[in-house]
């Protein structure tokens, strides 16, 4: 059989940062899946459908590739916060997040529809926020990172500096669950171009 091509179905700089330390052969294609997170569905299921859209929307386009999709979402008290697109909305959040724990789901689907198959799985960890002050919150907002961001924060940049701990898979929280996820390209038949990656 020869060698499927992978394709990230997304163009977060997250995700391809990734799968690039993880020396992953792929590219980046953006999926034109609109997401929906109004869905009447619990969040692990929500994550998992809207990585199900992305996938199939890139699929469609690239049925010879294995198609690697993900979403992100931010659950407190049971809902999800989204990005939360003005400034406003991100002080809401962060005090709402302030000094407590979340859970932060990733939903991601491995596409081959060249063999008519398909796996999608969701991956939970637990963040726990520091106090934080208005000051800090303003100060945070006021950098424009937490706009366009689920949760209004990005744990992997400045948003780390308002995490107290990481319960489970940091780089599930950051995007994406590499070894869950190398676990499935492989039985796809994608793997590292090197075997350095070792299980974080």
């Amino acid at each position: 059989m020869t060698a499927r091509r992978l394709i990230l179905a997304s163009t977060s700089p997250r995700r391809r940062a990734i799968l690039e330390r993880a020396d992953l052969d792929f590219e980046a294609v953006g999926s034109d899946y609109e997401e929906d997170m109004t869905l009447d569905l619990p969040p692990a299921k929500l994550a998992e459908r809207l990585s199900q859209g992305k996938a199939a929307s890139v699929s469609a386009k690239r049925p010879e590739a294995v198609v690697l999709a993900a979403d992100t979402i931010v659950v407190l008290d049971g809902r999800v916060l989204g990005k939360p697109k003005t400034p406003e909305r991100a002080r809401e959040m962060l005090a709402a997040l302030s000094g407590r724990a979340h859970s932060v789901i990733t939903g991601f689907t491995v596409s081959c529809a060249a063999e008519s198959r398909s796996e999608t799985a969701s991956v939970e960890s637990a963040v726990v926020f520091k106090p934080l002050t208005p000051g800090q919150i303003d100060a945070y907002v006021a950098t424009g990172e937490p706009l366009d961001k689920a949760g209004a924060y990005a744990v992997q940049e400045r948003g780390g500096e308002l995490v107290e701990r990481v319960e489970g898979d940091y780089l599930n929280v950051v995007g994406l669950p590499l070894d869950t996820v190398l676990a499935a390209l492989a039985r796809c038949g994608i793997k590292p171009r090197s075997n350095s990656h070792e299980p974080h």
